[in-house]
C-alpha cells in the first residue's frame, strides 16, 4: 500500500510539537513510496516539506471566524473531490472538524490524530471529530478521548512523536548560531523552544525570571528562547528588562527558526517539554521538563514511567514554577561534565528505544490500513446463548480463529442472549428471535457461516432444523455468499426434512464438515453443492489452557485432593428412572473399587446439571458437581482427571484436547464416530446401558492410561491440523 495517497491537514507548519510530527512524518511516508500533500495555513517547514517532495497547499485552517472555515471547507472540498487521495489525515482541531463535515457526506477513508488535550464542553466540544480511527500520541490522551469524548478503545491507534535522531544529534554544528547571536564558545547556555502562545508561554516567563538570578551565579551563563506566538513581543519586553538590571545580553529571543538542530547544538541545558524535550534528548542534553501542563524536573531513569505515561508534557502533575525551574536549572549546570555526559545519554537512549521515526510511521500505516481495508463482516449462525459448553466453545474458537485470517473481519452472532454473548466472546450479537435485528444483520454482512456444530438435525424438532435453513435461505435471497462452517450433519429422519436439507444446503458456497460420516449423509441426501470438504471440530483451534479457572472451580465444588479424580458427563435422555439408577450404581462402584472421586462435569444448563443432580442424590458415596467453566478451564480440568465418560460430544473432545483417556457412550451417531477417530474405546449404544461392562473398561483403560494417551496425541495432533483448514476456506471465500 506504499504508493497511496494521503491529505495532510492541519492548522499551520509553523514551529510546534504537532508541526514537527506532521513534517517527521510526512518525509518518512514519502520515503516509502506514498504520496504526501499537506494542507495548511503555511509556515517556515513549507520549504523543509517541498525539498523531501512533499506537496503543500496553502488554506487558511489556523482561524476560527466563520469567512475562514466557510473558505476552509470549500477548499478542502475542491480537494478531496478531486480524486487525488485515497485518505484523509487530519490534525488539530479545526481541520478535523472541517473534514469530518465532508466526511459525512462524501465518505472518503478519514483519520485523525490526537496531539493534546482540549476543552470539551459548548461549541469547542462541538467542533471535534475523530474520525473513523484515531491516533493518540499517548496513553493518557488515548484514555482521554475515551473518557472525554466517548471514542471506543478498539478505534484508537496510540503511537509516539518520532524524532529523527540524525537530524538531532550532538554532532551537528552550533557555531553559526553562536556566532550570530554573539555567545562566547565557552559561556554555557540553557536553551528553551516554544511556541509563545498564552498558556505555553507561561514556563518561558518562568525561565525568564529564573534568569535574572541563574546570571549573576554564572556570569558568563547565556539564555536562547526559541519560537513565536501572541505573546512573543510582551516576553521579549520583559527579557530586555533582564538584560538591563544585569548589564548585559544574557537573554536572548530568536522568534521562529527552522535550525532548531542547531541551536540545541549549542546549548548545555534543555528546558521544556514534549516532542521539543525529546529532540534534546536525542541531542544528549540534561533535560529540565517544565511545560504549561505540569512539571517533571530533570529527567532520568526514574521519571521514565510517568514521562512515557504522559507523552513528556506531565498533565496533572504539580505545575511549574520559577522556583522549581532555578532550582533544578542550577543543579545541572552545576554537574560535572560525566555527569551531564552520563544524563544525555540516557535520554539519547530512551529516544532510540521508545521514539524513533520508524516506530511512530509504522503506527500511522496501521491506522490507514484499518480505514484503508475495511474488515470483512461475518454473521455467524449457531446454537448459541443457549449455555451449552460445547457450542460455547466452538463459538470462542471461531471468534479466536478469525483473528489469524489473511483480511480482517468483523464478528456479529446470533443468539439468544445477544447482551451476554457478546460480552462473553468479544463481538456483536443480535437476538435470533428477533426477525428485524436478523435481517438487518444479514443485510449489512459479507458473509454467512452456518455452524459448527450439529446444527441440521431433527432430531430434537423439525423447528430447529427449519430456523438453521431458514438463516441460509434468507442470506441467499439477499445474494450473500454461505459457509457451512465445521458441521456434524444428521440424524435428518422426516423425509421432509432431509428433501429442505438438500433442496437448501445445494445453494452453500463452501461446506465443510467435522467427520467423514456427515459428509456421506449430504451425498445420500443429494445435496449438490460444491466440494465438500471434511475437516475437524472448531475446538481443536482452542490454543492453551486456565489451569487456575480449573483450580477455583475444583475449590469451590469441595473436590478433595486425596484420590484420583474420573470425570461423568451426561444429559437428559428418555431412558428416564431406570437410567438414573444404573448410572448411580456405577458411580458409586467407581468410587469404592478403584478408590476415586466422581467428579460431573454440566455442558448445557440447567438440564445436564439436573440429571447430574438426581444421579447424585441416589449415590450412597460422595460426588461432585463442577461449576460454570470457561473452555480453556474445561480442556484444564479434564487434563486433571485419570479418565472421562461422556454422553456429550464436546466433553470427549475437552478430555481428548486434554489427552486425558475418553469413554464416549452412544447416545448419539457422532460418539460413535468420534470414539473411531480418537481411537478410544466406546461404552455401546445408552439403549444397552450395562455398568458392569462399563466398570471393567474402565479399569483396564485406568491401567494401561499411557497407551491411551499416546493414541490421543496422535488424533489430536490430525486433527488440530484439520481445524485449520476451516480458517483456509474461509479465507477463499472471503
Amino acid at each position: 500500500m506504499n504508493n497511496k495517497r494521503i491529505l495532510m491537514a492541519t492548522m499551520r507548519m509553523d514551529i510546534g510539537g504537532a508541526e514537527t510530527h506532521i513534517l517527521e512524518l510526512s518525509k518518512a511516508l514519502r520515503q516509502r513510496g506514498y504520496e504526501i500533500t499537506v494542507a495548511s495555513n503555511g509556515g517556515v517547514y513549507v520549504p523543509e516539506l517541498e525539498a523531501a517532495g512533499v506537496r503543500h497547499v496553502t488554506i487558511p485552517l489556523h482561524r476560527r471566524s466563520l469567512w475562514n472555515l466557510a473558505r476552509s471547507y470549500f477548499a478542502l472540498r475542491r480537494l478531496v473531490k478531486s480524486g487525488e487521495f485515497d485518505l484523509v489525515h487530519a490534525h488539530a482541531r479545526i481541520p478535523s472538524f472541517l473534514c469530518g463535515l465532508l466526511w459525512r457526506r462524501l465518505k472518503f477513508p478519514f483519520v485523525t490524530t490526537a496531539h493534546f488535550t482540549f476543552t470539551t464542553g459548548g461549541l469547542a466540544g462541538k467542533l471535534t471529530n475523530w474520525g473513523e480511527k484515531t491516533i493518540a500520541v499517548s496513553e493518557d490522551i488515548k484514555t482521554y478521548l475515551i473518557d472525554h469524548y466517548g471514542v471506543r478503545d478498539e478505534e484508537i491507534f496510540t503511537t509516539v512523536n518520532g524524532i529523527d535522531m540524525d537530524r538531532f544529534s550532538k554532532t551537528v554544528p552550533g557555531d553559526s548560531v553562536r556566532a550570530e547571536l554573539g555567545i562566547p564558545e565557552d559561556a554555557p547556555v540553557v536553551l528553551q523552544v516554544s511556541r509563545l502562545d498564552e498558556g505555553p508561554a507561561t514556563p518561558v516567563e518562568q525561565l525568564l525570571e529564573a534568569t535574572a538570578t541563574l546570571a549573576q551565579e554564572t556570569p558568563n551563563l547565556h539564555v536562547v528562547i526559541v519560537g513565536s506566538g501572541n505573546q512573543f513581543d510582551r516576553l521579549r519586553a520583559k527579557a530586555e528588562a533582564v538584560n538591563t538590571a544585569l548589564g548585559r545580553t544574557a537573554l536572548h529571543m530568536t522568534g521562529l527558526r527552522t535550525d532548531v538542530n542547531a541551536c540545541l547544538a549549542t546549548a548545555n541545558v534543555f528546558v521544556g517539554v514534549s516532542r521539543a524535550a525529546l529532540e534534546a534528548m536525542s541531542a544528549e542534553l540534561p533535560v529540565v521538563l517544565a511545560g504549561p501542563q505540569g512539571y517533571g524536573g530533570i529527567f532520568g531513569a526514574d521519571k521514565l514511567a510517568l514521562s512515557r505515561d504522559t507523552n513528556f508534557c506531565y498533565r496533572g502533575c504539580e505545575l511549574s514554577s520559577a522556583n522549581a525551574i532555578l532550582r533544578d536549572v542550577r543543579t545541572c549546570l552545576a554537574m560535572t561534565p560525566e555527569a551531564r555526559s552520563a544524563l544525555g545519554q540516557y535520554g539519547k537512549e530512551t529516544v532510540r528505544q521508545y521514539y524513533s521515526v520508524e516506530t511512530m510511521t509504522e503506527d500511522t500505516i496501521k491506522a490507514y490500513k484499518a480505514v484503508l481495508y475495511r474488515p470483512k463482516r461475518l454473521l455467524v449462525s449457531g446454537y448459541y446463548g443457549f449455555h451449552n459448553a460445547g457450542d460455547e466453545a466452538i463459538l470462542d474458537a471461531f471468534v479466536q480463529s478469525t483473528k489469524d485470517l489473511p483480511v480482517p473481519v468483523k464478528v456479529t452472532i446470533l443468539s439468544k442472549t445477544p447482551a451476554e454473548t457478546a460480552k462473553k466472546h468479544g463481538a456483536e450479537a443480535v437476538s435470533r428471535f428477533n426477525p428485524f435485528a436478523v435481517f438487518r444483520a444479514m443485510r449489512n454482512t459479507d458473509v454467512l457461516v452456518s455452524g459448527g456444530g450439529s446444527l441440521l438435525q431433527d432430531k430434537s424438532s423439525t423447528r430447529s432444523i427449519i430456523y438453521y435453513l431458514s438463516i441460509i435461505r434468507l442470506a441467499k435471497l439477499l445474494g450473500k455468499p454461505v459457509m457451512l462452517y465445521a458441521n456434524g450433519i444428521g440424524p435428518v429422519d422426516r423425509p421432509a426434512n432431509r428433501r429442505r436439507v438438500r433442496k437448501v444446503v445445494s445453494q452453500a458456497d463452501m461446506i465443510t464438515l467435522r467427520e467423514e460420516s456427515s459428509r456421506e449423509e449430504l451425498l445420500r441426501m443429494g445435496v449438490t453443492a460444491p466440494e465438500l470438504h471434511v475437516t475437524a471440530d472448531p475446538i481443536f483451534l482452542l490454543s492453551g489452557a486456565d489451569e487456575d479457572g480449573a483450580l477455583h472451580a475444583f475449590r469451590e465444588a469441595g473436590i478433595p485432593g486425596d484420590r484420583p479424580l474420573i470425570g461423568l458427563s451426561v444429559r437428559t435422555l428418555r431412558t428416564g428412572a431406570e437410567f438414573v439408577s444404573q448410572m448411580a450404581a456405577f458411580c458409586d462402584r467407581l468410587t469404592r473399587e478403584l478408590d476415586c472421586h466422581v467428579v460431573f462435569v454440566a455442558m448445557q444448563r440447567p438440564h445436564d446439571v439436573t440429571v447430574s443432580r438426581e444421579i447424585m442424590s441416589r449415590m450412597t458415596e460422595s460426588a461432585y458437581l463442577l461449576g460454570d467453566l470457561s473452555p480453556e478451564a474445561l480442556i484444564s480440568a479434564c487434563g486433571q482427571m485419570e479418565l472421562v465418560v461422556a454422553m456429550r460430544l464436546h466433553t470427549m473432545l475437552f478430555a481428548a484436547k486434554a489427552k486425558t483417556p475418553v469413554i464416549g457412550l452412544i447416545c448419539d451417531p457422532k460418539i460413535e464416530n468420534f470414539s473411531e477417530k480418537l481411537n478410544m474405546p466406546s461404552g455401546g449404544p445408552i439403549e444397552d446401558f450395562c455398568p458392569d461392562r462399563l466398570l471393567i473398561l474402565t479399569r483396564e483403560m485406568l491401567v494401561d492410561q499411557d497407551r491411551y494417551r499416546d493414541r490421543l496425541t496422535t488424533a489430536v495432533a490430525e486433527m488440530d491440523l484439520k481445524a485449520k483448514e476451516n480458517g483456509a476456506y474461509l479465507s477463499q471465500l472471503l
